[in-house]
């Protein structure tokens, strides 16, 4: 068998599946009652994985070691894991939106892969000496699916910022914190929008004064504004606060989205984690030092700052809502910096020829 044709049609087939499936996705979008459309959208993203799948395989056994040493394997190995990592989101939020925003960016990538890179790129070649170590598929992969993971996270954050527009939401049940669940809340919507509580002069106690805090919540048909107790100071008096509305269904949807979003980053976070303390004992093998400071190391560390700070902010700030999807939004733009942006625009360590 011909190991060169076969993977020049399987990485134009990808391509083809990941733009299909990118229609597909946005024409449920668009018209979300047309039955069907999500199960094709989630076949089609199947069948370009499994024709990924095959390609590395291939070229694994043509080559004689793990295929992420060139710019078009690590290319295929990114798309291979974001559609891997979409179809578990998918699976755990039944949402269409999660297609929406990840086929584009496979798709963008198979294409820039199959059809952009010259013909010599795409060919297999033996290793250099410092590539032949077990810690080349130990490091790297790790790397490479906690960059397709995170990559994810973020794009389901940009989406959550996208469906609230600009409107100042917290949601419930996605992060831990001192919240109030919106199914725990039982006030008659314009009891709760008028409500107020006058200072008591008597009171010595700091923490007995409650006050309104911004946060949507779903009634019975409409969307209202709920409280978020806090202390005030004495004899301060409460403020009452109108968040601008979002629909029930609008506001079920980003919930979603918010929630699969930080479950998703949570998960790439210790992969991050592993692949750079991996990255560290190989440098210290193969340079004599755990660390150089060489630019992919030091984005590397950015990357992991941004998103220690997004799960710090999450998990022991209470943060909620747009400011946390802003920084994990953000985050999306510093993987690419780590992953593609350091290679065109230095040189470093890390530099063996387009080695990511």
């Amino acid at each position: 068998m011909d190991l060169v044709a076969l993977q020049n049609g399987l990485d134009n087939l990808s391509f083809a599946m990941l733009l299909i499936t990118m229609l597909i996705y946005w024409v449920g979008a668009a018209f979300p009652k047309v039955p069907h459309l999500q199960q094709l959208g989630t076949t089609g993203v199947a069948i370009a994985n499994l024709c990924m799948t095959v390609l590395l395989i291939s070229r694994w056994i043509e080559a004689g070691y793990f295929p992420i040493s060139n710019l078009y394997e690590s290319l295929f190995f990114l798309a291979w894991g974001i559609t891997t990592v979409h179809l578990l989101a998918e699976n755990m939020s039944r949402s269409r939106l999660v297609g929406v925003v990840t086929t584009p960016v496979a798709m963008a990538i198979t294409a820039f892969a199959a059809l952009t890179l010259p013909a010599p790129m795409q060919m297999s070649e033996p290793l250099v000496p410092a590539l032949k170590s077990n810690w080349l598929m130990m490091h790297v992969s790790v790397m490479m699916i906690s960059y397709a993971t995170l990559m994810v996270g973020a794009l389901m954050a940009i989406a959550f910022l996208v469906i609230t527009r600009g409107q100042e939401v917290e949601l419930s049940g996605s992060s831990l914190g001192t919240r109030i669940s919106r199914h725990q809340i039982k006030t008659h919507p314009e009891a709760l929008a008028n409500s107020h509580t006058q200072p008591n002069p008597q009171s010595n106690i700091q923490s007995a004064t409650p006050r309104i805090s911004e946060i949507a919540l779903s009634g019975s048909g409409s969307a209202v504004t709920a409280v978020l107790v806090e202390p005030l100071e004495p004899g301060s008096a409460t403020v009452t606060s109108t968040a601008k509305r979002l629909s029930p269904q609008r506001l079920t949807l980003a919930e979603t989205i918010d929630n699969i979003s930080y479950r998703i980053i949570g998960l790439g976070f210790p992969l991050l984690t592993i692949g750079i303390i991996a990255g560290a004992v190989w440098a210290n093998e193969a340079w004599g030092s755990y660390w150089s400071w060489d630019p992919k190391e030091t984005w590397a560390l950015i990357t992991w700052l941004v998103f220690a700070a997004y799960l710090h902010a999450r998990i022991t700030r209470g943060w909620q809502g747009r400011k946390p999807a802003i920084l994990a939004a953000s985050g999306f733009v510093v993987v690419w910096v780590c992953y593609l942006g350091v290679n065109l625009l230095g040189k470093g360590l890390h530099s063996y020829g387009w080695f990511l």
